[in-house]
């Protein structure tokens, strides 16, 4: 799912005051049934929205809203600083590389922003593909602890969480954090997680989704399944959205 890096129609949505903050084109996918929950998706390094939004429109989910945003155009470490869309900025991939907690924290709040105007009684889920998931991941441990990175709090009560081929940003210290709290601690045990990963993954090497997994559940989130793909390479196979259909609909509209 990798897309030719552009920007789409700009909106400036911004937490920090340090950095403004564009994110590009929304795209919507109605429900075509009863609309019992919605989730925002999030595309991976370099896609778009769009993409996602016509993958989605055909799973046999009728009673879940999309809501597929634009990552920002920004330069991208890992891409010795060439511009593309994504939700925050990376360097080589690694457990003790930097975290960019402010671009985690705009793009947290931007889906957070896209969230809390859905209906009360509506239930509502983040999932992502690599960078997506990892910014799916962030969001969840900001909802485990109440709040940003930067400290403000977190807004939203999310139902769901779905990661593809990412990992987990910031995990060395949420530990920590969730153990310290008791509303922490029983906010990451009500927080259900889907993972999935390939082996043959060259982009996101599968240890990472493993780890990402394990980090997790010691940090006190119960329900966390980890789901690996022989074979499957950095992208999605019908069999792996046939398991995030099974599961979501097991979550969010049963």
């Amino acid at each position: 799912m990798m897309a030719q890096c552009a920007a789409g129609a700009h909106l400036n949505l911004d937490i920090t005051p340090r950095r403004s903050v564009e994110f590009g084109r929304t795209y919507v996918v109605r429900p075509k049934g009863k609309h019992q929950a919605t989730v925002v998706w999030l595309h991976g390094l370099g896609d778009n929205g769009s993409s996602w939004s016509q993958l989605l429109d055909n799973l046999p989910l009728p009673n879940i809203k999309w809501i597929c945003p634009t990552a920002p155009t920004r330069p991208v470490t890992v891409l010795g600083g060439f511009p593309c869309t994504a939700w925050f900025d990376e360097g080589e991939l690694s457990e003790d590389g930097p975290n960019d907690v402010e671009g985690l924290d705009a793009s947290v709040s931007h889906i957070a922003n896209l969230l809390s105007t859905e209906p009360t009684d509506v239930k509502l889920g983040i999932g992502g593909f690599s960078m997506g998931a990892a910014c799916a991941l962030y969001s969840a441990t900001c909802f485990a602890q109440g709040k940003y990175g930067n400290g403000s709090p977190y807004p939203v009560n999310l139902k769901a969480i779905v990661g593809l081929s990412g990992w987990l940003p910031g995990g060395r210290s949420l530990r920590s954090m969730i153990e310290g709290s008791q509303d922490g601690a029983r906010r990451a045990a009500s927080l259900p997680i889907l993972l999935c990963h390939g082996r043959g993954d060259e982009v996101v090497p599968y240890k990472f989704g493993e780890r990402s997994s394990q980090i997790l559940s010691s940090a006190g989130f119960r329900y966390v399944a980890f789901k690996t793909y022989e074979g499957l390479g950095h992208y999605t196979v019908p069999k792996e959205m046939e398991e995030v259909c099974q599961w979501l609909n097991a979550r969010l509209v049963a």
